[in-house]
């Protein structure tokens, strides 16, 4: 029975997606009596007059009548690589068969690193998307949402790895907007894509035509850079010890500068204010004792008693740091134990004094 039939058209090649549905169509003349399907030499299901014999819910039947012909659809649901091989439509009791074959295609991983990325305007930069674990290459292209200056990509497989690939995309950005990677495929049509956020920082300026350190510093991990943490605090201890020295500077500075003299001590400023007031009482004091006080044995009688009476006093020395006197010493330098600090000055010069109120003197040279 069924020996006089034959296979019209037998099933056709099928690529299909991994998870979807692969169909074959066989035709076969008027009176079959039994049409079985086979996938890689296994019989998987049968077409009975009546109505198909199911042994796998994944396998399913159709039929159709076509001009005296009969055409049996197998169905195959939830396709998974392991499906991929020959399929095969033969009648009972005969050799005629048709053939086709099924391949099973799986679309990896498609993405990129950097879900948000954040670069400086008019700056160039690169974004990589990665296409792994395809049983066949895709081609890859991108979509881009925002403005740009400039931009060009290149697909480069991994030598390692023959289903994985790299897409490098090299742009000059202008505006925020999204990058997107699109993979696809021609034959079964198939597309993935993957998207980022791309956001466009300016560059900092400083004012007075100087360099913003921090607004660098603070848009280096937007350019994909950022400083490690022995860095970041190297940079914390040299600003710590820049400020420590410059305040140290101005202090002393500004000591010396009060003081008048090298030793510079932290009281300097003000004992030396409260020596200058000391100093001038001292000499006013001393002024006036001079002037009505006369000396004795320094007569000349060449002078005329009836000229005006004249003192001429010169004052006394400024009180140095190495004076005898412990109190002046102190005053000058600040306490006692830091006088030796105080740099030695040369000695003071001689004194005259002239007495031009005696008739008795006329020249007097004291040395």
């Amino acid at each position: 029975s069924g020996s006089g039939n034959e296979v019209i058209e037998g099933p056709q090649n099928v690529t299909v997606l991994k998870g979807s549905q692969a169909r074959f169509n066989c035709t076969v003349s008027q009176g079959w009596k039994l049409i079985m399907w086979a996938l890689n030499d296994m019989v998987v299901l049968s077409i009975r007059p009546m109505e198909p014999i199911i042994t796998n819910d994944r396998f399913t039947s159709q039929r159709y009548d076509q001009g005296g012909n009969f055409t049996s659809e197998m169905i195959i649901h939830n396709v998974q690589p392991s499906d991929s091989g020959n399929i095969r439509c033969s009648l009972q009791n005969s050799r005629l068969h048709g053939s086709a074959s099924l391949t099973v295609q799986v679309m990896g991983e498609l993405f990129i690193p950097n879900v948000n990325l954040v670069v400086a305007e008019n700056e160039p930069c690169k974004v990589t998307c990665r296409a792994s674990h395809w049983t066949r290459l895709p081609n890859i292209s991108w979509e881009l949402g925002l403005l740009v200056s400039h931009s060009s990509y290149y697909f480069v497989p991994e030598p390692s790895d023959l289903q994985s690939a790299v897409s490098i995309l090299a742009l000059t950005p202008q505006s925020n907007g999204t990058l997107t990677c699109v993979a696809t495929w021609k034959s079964p049509k198939a597309r993935k894509s993957a998207t980022v956020n791309l956001t466009v920082v300016r560059r900092p300026q400083g004012t007075g035509g100087g360099i913003n350190i921090p607004g660098i510093l603070s848009s280096l991990p937007g350019l994909g850079f950022s400083l490690p943490t022995w860095g970041k605090v190297g940079l914390g201890l040299a600003g710590t010890m820049l400020l420590t020295l410059t305040c140290a500077l101005t202090i002393r500075c500004g000591c010396c500068r009060c003081c008048g003299c090298k030793c510079c001590c932290r009281f300097c400023c003000r004992r030396k204010r409260g020596f200058r007031i000391q100093f001038q009482r001292k000499s006013e004091k001393e002024k006036t004792n001079k002037e009505t006080k006369t000396e004795s044995g320094n007569e000349n009688s060449g002078y005329n008693s009836d000229a005006p009476k004249t003192t001429e006093t010169a004052s006394p020395p400024p009180k140095s740091c190495e004076s005898s006197d412990p109190e002046q010493r102190s005053s000058c330098c600040g306490p006692p134990q830091e006088a030796d600090q105080c740099p030695p000055r040369p000695a003071s010069h001689p004194q005259a004094s002239f007495n031009l109120a005696s008739p008795e003197v006329r020249n007097t040279i004291v040395v």
